[in-house]
């Protein structure tokens, strides 16, 4: 019956003489092009049909590949905005740009559709004549959906990689309505969703008839009278008169840019970001548009705004923030009620403005400090769902798997600490300061000058604090007041994405970072505030050799709470065939040369140490992703042959159906072990395979599923755990997914999708958003 129906629309495309027609000819028939006016209220008859029968394919078919700047041919179909938009050819990620690009983030950088044509930006709806033929035949996205519905896939088979590229950096097509005959022509199999199912008789019907008639398309409906209460409140705090409140507001927006700030229950997905406007509250946001937090805004005076998000939520990018009564009182103690004197502001002059510590030189450091780490998951997650987005700039200089805890502030925010960061913070200037165009190597170089004048200071001031007998323990650990669990986090690097959950989840690690307050602002400010994902190949460049220097300080701090005659040869062990350069950085720096306080009774005083820190911190270690807690058969996946590791992609989710239909979801997450990480250009090269390992844990750990296991009952449990471990070669690997696995291929690919983000919205809860299918694989 759905192949019937699909002819019978070919058919009727075809008889209309507008299938597959160059722009002239569709000029000669529906006449110019020229944007439409597709917005309605979400109350109307066509906003409702838009929001309760369209949305909702859009969001799980359409959004799980095209949903950020990573998204094929910038086509983002999470909002009527970015539909209305629709392609560009223009790469977000080139790593080979000489000069920096122009922006083109939905919102900031045009206020309409005519603006976003002049920019280069083709329509995927008609925009000639609004006539039900037109609509139909001059859509590249119904054409796309023909295109897919007309060239069936392979019934849960591998495709062939000749007819289907899924590398993130295949070319991209990106076909006007002019191109499209080409486009079908080249690419039979390039139709809409790509390289998964098409979408269903039904959801086809929804599509069909909502571009028929025009693709009219509402928001979601407004903020409730609570909400706009809270916002009204909010506004007030932050747009206060005096230099100290508009100090404060401005160090505030500048590390919660990036959140998904919400007021009401857990449950809830309606979101707010904080942004900067040129009107007060009581007036329409304008926006302003700068390709950073603190770039110059231009106006007299700067607003800081709630704006509501209107696009669809995706985990990728998805950072939660819960706004209330005690975080307002917080940020009042934090920021206002403290004794210091804002004369006037400061400069928004790149190199200023670029650097935190210039910038914010009279706010207290613990102030700024205990600021970040009572949000310390959200600040360090957003180098991750932040500006970079696909994150192999920021993530290729990390461990696959490492923790993360943080120094106490009443013992590293202390007046002499200020008073060292005051006389260094030129040292501490970051590559930013050279904007979105930069000369690598020698930004490298004067940075890497800087950063050893820094690290010389800091060394000296801790040799000498902590001389007297106070040596380091797990006393200098923040650990957390004793109720907030962001004292303590794991990231888990996957390929070019990450994760950074609560607690210190998984084996024991390589490496572990322990984060001071400069070190930690610093991040914030290389890879989150500073980092122009529109930038040139010098920009990313020295960010990433930047970021190189960050990472060793985290492990620097860690490694001052080891026995001083085992520091060198842990850290040796953790950069084995390293580059003469980065040996040739060890020796010319000053090491910290006091004692440890901790007597270590065995050999092996790191995995001393880790149990050491657990106990410190076990107040606040979130069990959340607890893979002790995993019983029975899968438990042993934790424990699989190095061989069959090997096999595993970065992130598989495993779905098991219970008894009464619902599912326990758990995530078999592959690290990659490495000699070192300090090869910019051959990673490959360092990967140590021999040392890989493996962690399955119960929930969702990740954003971009690349593999689906869906185990129907405990006899599959069980096969899967028994069969898992012993692969050998990737024919193992596939006959287990033909088995057990949902490939991209599986004829009911989309109902198992809609199981799996139904799962995930009740284990995530505030957390949840759409995955990303981009890195799905094809095995």
């Amino acid at each position: 019956m759905m192949r019937k129906v699909v002819i019978s629309t070919l058919i009727l495309i075809i008889l209309s003489g507008c299938a597959y027609l160059g722009n002239a000819h569709y000029n000669d028939l529906f006449g110019p092009e020229q944007t439409q006016d597709r917005m309605v209220l979400h109350s109307t008859i066509e906003g409702a049909d838009f929001l309760q029968n369209v949305k909702p394919v859009l969001d799980t078919r359409c959004v799980v590949c095209h949903g950020c700047y990573d998204a094929p041919c910038q086509l983002k179909l999470s909002s009527p905005e970015g539909i209305d938009r629709g392609l560009s050819k223009e790469l977000v990620y080139d790593g080979t740009r000489l000069l920096a690009t122009t922006p083109s983030r939905l919102l900031f950088d045009a206020d309409n559709t005519q603006q976003w044509r002049d920019k280069g930006f083709s329509p995927v709806l008609n925009e000639r004549e609004q006539s039900l033929e037109a609509n139909l035949a001059g859509s590249v996205l119904f054409n796309s959906l023909v295109l897919k519905q007309s060239s069936d896939i392979a019934n849960n088979e591998v495709l062939d990689d000749d007819d289907f590229d899924f590398s993130l950096s295949r070319s991209q097509t990106c076909a006007t309505m002019g191109e499209f005959d080409r486009l079908a022509d080249d690419q039979p199999h390039g139709g809409m969703p790509y390289g998964l199912p098409g979408v269903s008789r039904e959801e086809f019907k929804h599509l069909q008839n909502w571009l028929k008639n025009g693709g009219k398309m509402a928001n979601i409906a407004p903020p409730t009278a609570f909400e706009l209460q809270q916002i009204k409140r909010w506004e007030a705090f932050l747009n206060q008169d005096s230099l100290k409140y508009q100090l404060s507001a401005r160090y505030i927006y500048e590390h919660w840019f990036l959140a998904n700030i919400y007021f009401t229950p857990e449950n809830t997905q309606t979101f707010f970001k904080l942004v900067r406007s040129s009107t007060p509250p009581g007036e329409d946001i304008k926006l302003i548009s700068t390709r950073r937090p603190y770039d110059d805004p231009n106006v007299e005076r700067v607003y800081y705004r709630m704006m509501h998000e209107r696009s669809t939520i995706l985990s990728k990018t998805h950072l939660p923030l819960k706004l209330n009564d005690a975080k307002l009182t917080r940020l009042y103690q934090q920021f206002i009620e403290p004794e210091y004197t804002v004369a006037s502001m400061p400069s928004y002059e790149p190199k200023a403005a670029s650097n935190p510590f210039k910038t914010y030189e009279v706010i207290p450091i613990d102030s700024k400090y205990q600021f970040m780490l009572d949000e310390a998951e959200l600040i360090i997650m957003g180098f991750i769902k932040g500006p970079v987005c696909r994150g192999q700039i920021a993530l290729n200089v990390i461990n696959d798997h490492f923790w993360v805890a943080f120094a106490d502030p009443k013992k590293v925010a202390t007046p002499a600490v200020g008073e060292m960061l005051i006389q260094h913070e030129d040292a501490l200037e970051l590559p930013a300061a050279e904007e979105s165009n930069a000369l690598a190597i020698k930004s490298w170089i004067k940075y890497s000058v800087r950063e050893k004048r820094y690290l010389k200071a800091k060394v000296e001031l801790a040799n000498e604090l902590f001389k007297n007998g106070d040596h380091l323990t797990t006393n200098l650990l923040w650990k957390g007041d004793g109720v907030n669990k962001n004292a303590a986090l794991t990231v888990f690097r996957h390929s070019d994405s990450a994760t950074v959950v609560k607690g210190l989840i998984g084996q024991e690690p390589k490496t572990m970072w322990v984060l001071d307050y400069a070190l930690f602002e610093r991040i914030h400010y290389l890879l989150v505030a500073g980092f122009d994902v529109y930038g040139n190949v010098g920009h990313q460049l020295v960010t990433r050799l930047y970021m190189d220097f960050l990472r060793l300080e985290g492990e620097g701090n860690f490694l001052g709470l080891l026995p001083e005659d085992k520091r060198e040869q842990i850290k040796s062990s953790w950069y084995r065939k390293s580059p003469p350069s980065l040996s040739k950085f060890f020796k010319s720096n000053q090491e910290f040369s006091q004692p440890s306080g901790i007597v270590y009774k065995t050999d092996d005083p790191q995995h001393e140490l880790y149990g050491l820190i657990k106990a410190a911190l076990s107040p606040v270690l979130s069990e959340h992703y607890d893979y002790t807690s995993v019983s029975g058969p899968l438990a042993s996946i934790n424990t699989m042959p190095v061989k069959a590791i090997n096999l595993l992609p970065p992130v598989s989710y495993v779905l098991v159906k219970q008894t009464d239909n619902s599912h326990k979801a758990y995530t078999i997450i592959h690290h990659n072990a490495h000699y070192n990480i300090s090869s910019l250009l051959n990673e490959e090269g360092q990967r140590a395979f021999e040392e890989d390992t493996v962690t399955l844990v119960p929930g969702f750990i990740g954003d971009y599923p690349s593999a689906i296991w869906y185990l129907n009952n405990q006899q599959q449990v069980a096969a899967f755990a028994e069969q898992l471990p012993l692969m050998q070669i990737e024919a193992d690997y596939r006959a287990l997914k033909s088995k057990f696995g949902i490939r991209r291929t599986h004829p009911q690919f989309w109902q198992y999708s809609d199981i799996l983000h139904r799962a995930a919205k009740q284990y995530r809860g505030v957390e949840y958003g759409m995955f990303d299918y981009n890195r799905l694989e094809n095995r």
